[in-house]
């Protein structure tokens, strides 16, 4: 139970009523929106990544070389490939209950400020303000088929995203950790944090796509 309690508060047990309430308001004003299940995983999913960021460390792929291509090396953060899936996931709330994905949205932020460092939630909220704005635009008024709207609005929404959330965890480490500038904002790190994004939505757009040719999903499924 006291972890539970630690995990709810953030490490913060004696906020627990507190913590508790709020969550407790969270999810009812999401239910009492008609968000269901997908509604509650996003609302969830967008914290937990971004504490995520300031708590598990990222693994080298490329060990820094101080100097040329490589010079700042090529590190990878194991929640990279659950990332890509926010925009996916954000896709299927969508669905669920219509442009009032954008509320959640917003309480997702909000919790990032409880749960994260400052400057990551920032950060973050600043990348979903932009990028999901950009998702939100095209899942809606494209005429895409649904399997294409799902990959087409990742590609756009990911480097933009990745962009504005590294330059946020590269502050966030000078300032908390007292590390060097470019520590996560450099070229390679951006590149394979895009990819990781996006392997999760080509997975996704796949398994739609085959079910649209199948006929168990509409393409014009809003």
């Amino acid at each position: 139970m006291g972890e539970l309690v630690d995990i709810l508060t953030n490490g913060n047990p004696g906020q627990f009523p507190l913590a508790l309430g709020a969550l407790v308001l969270t999810f009812t004003a999401i239910w009492m929106l008609q968000g269901r299940g997908w509604a509650l995983v996003y609302v969830a999913l967008i914290p937990f990544l971004n504490w995520s960021f300031g708590v598990i460390p990222e693994f080298q792929v490329v060990q820094p070389t101080g100097q040329g291509m490589f010079g700042s090396g090529v590190s990878l953060h194991p929640m990279t490939m659950v990332t890509g899936m926010v925009f996916v996931v954000r896709d299927f709330v969508q669905r669920e209950m219509g442009h009032r994905v954008l509320l959640v949205m917003a309480m997702a932020v909000a919790w990032s400020f409880y749960y994260a460092w400052p400057v990551i939630a920032l950060a973050s909220g600043i990348a979903f303000a932009i990028s999901e704005g950009v998702d939100w635009l095209l899942f809606t008024f494209s005429k895409y088929r649904l399997s294409t709207r799902i990959l087409l609005s990742s590609a756009l929404a990911a480097p933009v995203d990745t962009t504005v959330f590294l330059y946020g965890a590269d502050l966030a480490k000078q300032i908390e950790l007292g590390a060097a500038p470019g520590n996560s904002l450099h070229l390679w790190n951006w590149i394979v944090f895009v990819i990781g994004k996006m392997v999760g939505a080509v997975i996704v757009s796949a398994i739609i796509r085959r079910r649209e040719d199948l006929g168990l999903t509409d393409p014009a499924e809003a």
